[in-house]
C-alpha cells in the first residue's frame, strides 16, 4: 500500500472515531492489565462479564494475592482456560509486588517478564495504559493488515513490524484500536463486510464481498 493510501486509510477510520478506546474495562493499570491477559483466546465482552464483580473489591495485586488462587477462578470460570490463567494472574501480582513496588512498570520489557504477559499483552498495555505508541498484534490486525496488503507478514512480530515503520502520524498512537475495531467489525475474518467498509477503495482484498441481498418486505394480513 502506498503512503498515501495508508495515511487516507487512517484518515478516513479517525473521521469515523475520532477517539477509540479499548473495549475491556479496567478500573486502573492493574486491572487493565489483568484484563488483557484475561482476554487471550476469549472474546472482550465475556472478560468484561467476569471481572465488573472482581474488579468492584479487588483492583490491586495486594488484593489479588489475598483472593487467591482459588477465589479467583470464581470469578473467572466463563473464561476459555481459567485454570491457566488464575495461576498467571496469581503470579504475576505477586511478581508485581515483589519487584516493581506493587505498581505495572512502564515498560514493554519489564511486562513481557511477568508471568502470562508477551508481546501483544505489553504493547496493549503500554498503549492504554501509558500512551505509548505500540502495535499490539491479535488476529484482527493480523488478518486486516494482511489482507489489505498494508502489512503483510506471516507472524504477529512480522506485521507489527511493518505497521511501525508504515504508520504515519498522528495516527500512530491509535492505530492499532481503529485496526482491531474495524477488523473485529468491518473486516470479520469470514465475510468482511466490503459494501459498507470506508477504505474499500484502498485495500487489496478481492473480489470484495457484495452486500447480502435485501429480504422482501412481509405482507401485512
Amino acid at each position: 500500500m502506498r503512503k498515501a493510501d495508508v495515511f487516507a486509510f487512517f484518515e478516513r477510520l479517525a473521521a469515523d472515531n475520532p477517539h477509540p478506546e479499548t473495549e475491556l474495562e479496567s478500573v486502573n493499570d492493574y486491572t487493565l492489565l489483568v484484563a488483557v491477559v484475561l482476554s487471550a483466546q476469549a472474546t472482550d465482552v465475556g472478560v468484561n462479564k467476569a471481572t465488573r464483580a472482581l474488579f468492584a473489591t479487588v483492583d490491586t495485586p495486594e488484593k489479588m494475592i489475598a483472593l487467591g488462587e482459588d477465589g479467583l477462578k470464581a470469578h473467572i470460570r466463563t473464561i476459555g482456560l481459567f485454570n491457566a490463567k488464575a495461576k498467571n494472574v496469581i503470579a504475576l501480582s505477586e511478581s508485581l509486588v515483589a519487584n516493581y513496588g506493587g505498581q505495572v512498570p512502564a515498560d514493554r520489557a519489564a511486562l513481557e517478564t511477568l508471568p502470562g504477559v508477551g508481546r501483544k499483552t505489553a504493547n496493549v498495555v503500554m498503549n492504554v495504559a501509558f500512551g505509548a505508541e505500540t502495535f499490539a498484534v491479535d488476529t484482527h490486525i493480523f488478518r486486516v493488515g494482511n489482507r489489505t496488503g498494508m502489512a503483510r507478514g506471516k507472524t504477529p512480530n512480522a506485521v507489527e513490524a511493518v505497521l511501525d515503520r508504515v504508520v504515519p502520524q498522528p495516527f500512530r498512537l491509535h492505530a492499532h484500536h481503529w485496526l482491531i475495531l474495524h477488523g473485529r467489525y468491518v473486516c470479520k475474518a469470514r465475510r468482511p463486510e466490503c459494501w459498507r467498509c470506508p477504505v474499500a477503495d484502498l485495500c487489496a482484498f478481492r473480489p470484495k464481498t457484495p452486500a447480502p441481498p435485501e429480504k422482501p418486505a412481509k405482507r401485512l394480513a
